[in-house]
């Protein structure tokens, strides 16, 4: 009876670990629960590979995010100024508010690809673990001051 709950606790310890994340519509889901930035990359620490491109994603979409809105606040400005004085419109900050929108376009455009990436990298390590998982099961007999116990390492 012992050895059964003791292949149940292993089997049990097993698939907890091995949680896949899904990423669907810009969002990550684990176990249906959708998870932040925050805790995507903490649960990616095991992963440095997936973490990196991750991050990278990250921050291009902060820097793109960032480019637009500064091309889209010039331009609305500088359209305003026009409207409601006698300067001429348009003027060299509605033309770099323009150029500003035009680069984060490139910058935007490869982020959704690279989150999905670094989810599939972190998939693929989690099967990959769970094929070695038998491997790198250890199973000791502890003793000391408390008692006798048992030791699992996986």
């Amino acid at each position: 009876m012992k050895q059964f709950f003791l292949i149940l606790a292993v089997f049990g310890f097993s698939i907890s670990f091995a949680q896949k994340l899904e990423y669907t519509n810009g969002k990550i889901y684990q176990n249906g629960e959708q998870l932040s930035s925050f805790e995507t990359k903490n649960l990616m620490k095991t992963d440095l590979k997936a973490l990196r491109v991750f991050k990278n994603a990250k921050t291009k979409e902060s820097l793109g995010g960032f480019l637009l809105g500064v091309g889209i606040g010039g331009t609305v400005a500088d359209l305003v100024m026009g409207l409601t004085s006698d300067v001429k419109y348009p003027t060299a900050i509605t033309y770099a508010g323009v150029g500003l929108m035009a680069i984060s376009i490139p910058i935007l455009s490869g982020r959704k690809k690279m989150v999905q990436e670094s989810v599939d990298m972190y998939n693929q390590g989690l099967i990959d673990e769970k094929k070695t998982l038998g491997d790198n099961f250890e199973l000791n007999i502890v003793n000391n001051s408390n008692g006798v116990g048992l030791r699992i390492n996986f």
